[in-house]
């Protein structure tokens, strides 16, 4: 399975705006385009970080399908969060694979 995660450090004064906007807008449409299978919301509980951070996985079982986001969504899905948010976040992306034990 391949994980990817957008680590989000939002300021606290915007953060349930920006949850929101995510859980209608932005995740439903990167879920519409077909590259991953489900796709999980947390936040960090003990953040050393100021603001609220939170990370967002979306799963899918092809790397193919994830290079296919990267390379044709990426880009203005991460246009549409500037544009909302602008200065107010902080935002690294990491791609995980499960191991099998």
């Amino acid at each position: 399975m391949i994980i990817y995660n957008e680590t989000v450090i939002i300021e606290e004064a915007v953060h349930q705006e920006w949850l929101t906007w995510m859980q209608q807008e932005q995740i439903p449409g990167i879920m519409a385009t077909g590259c991953f299978t489900s796709h999980k919301v947390l936040t960090v509980i003990d953040s050393p970080n100021e603001g609220v951070t939170y990370c967002i996985q979306y799963l899918t079982d092809d790397r193919d399908k994830y290079n296919r986001y990267n390379q044709q969504h990426f880009t203005a899905f991460q246009h549409a969060l500037n544009q909302r948010f602008a200065n107010q976040f902080v935002m690294f992306n990491t791609l995980m694979e499960t191991v099998n034990s």
